[in-house]
């Protein structure tokens, strides 16, 4: 796209001219391992976002949700992610066979800052540790294990600025239904009434561990 009046940025320091360059704490917290606070925020973490690309760099970012301390650590080196039952695209997971690295960012709700950690990923069909991991009698099929490189905490400007934690702001209604949004783009053939059964979250916490298409 062409956009008149554009002043594109193409070297880091243009950027660096445009940002300013971090202070030396902000480019020395940066860790190679999980130090034992992080292993506590791993353990109270219910949430994390998973970014993978592939080998020409098209990229995907996955929500990974369960119950506080799903990742389980194996050493301050290595963590697991237990895949549980989804529409099975795992996008991301094709990704981290054409190319391992992954970014993670692990959230914990009402806290504004972040976990971050970066590393090689490899997937897992089966290993001894995949019994500590059963829930609801569901034992995972699929194991991300991830060999950490960098770990740090990320401030929590992002979502003091979004009042992302603010109930006030919270507004659910500004955007169609999930069954409408399915209508319009997906299923246009489906009555709605059906659709709006289908992607109830009644529905969804009924088939958490289900192998569901």
């Amino acid at each position: 796209m062409e956009l008149e009046g554009a002043q594109e940025i193409t070297s880091t320091d243009e950027l660096e001219e445009v940002v300013g360059r971090p202070l030396q704490r902000v480019l020395d917290k940066q860790r190679p391992a999980l130090h034992q606070l992080d292993v506590g925020w791993l353990a109270a973490s219910p949430f994390c976002l998973v970014a993978t690309s592939d080998e020409q760099g098209r990229c995907d970012v996955s929500p990974k949700g369960h119950p506080a301390g799903f990742t389980l650590v194996l050493d301050e080196r290595t963590i697991a992610i237990p895949e549980r039952p989804g529409n099975r695209r795992v996008d991301g997971f094709r990704n981290v066979l054409a190319n391992p690295h992954v970014g993670l960012v692990y959230l914990i709700p009402g806290r504004g800052d972040t976990l971050r950690i970066n590393g090689r990923a490899r997937l897992l069909r089966d290993a001894p540790f995949f019994d500590r991991m059963v829930v609801r009698g569901h034992r995972p099929s699929v194991v991300l294990l991830v060999e950490i490189e960098e770990v740090f905490h990320h401030c929590s400007k992002a979502f003091l600025r979004s009042g992302l934690w603010n109930a006030e702001t919270w507004n659910p209604e500004a955007v169609p239904s999930s069954a409408r949004l399915a209508k319009n783009l997906t299923r246009p053939n489906d009555p709605i009434d059906e659709l709006e059964r289908y992607y109830s979250d009644e529905r969804f916490r009924s088939i958490l561990y289900d192998a569901e298409a």
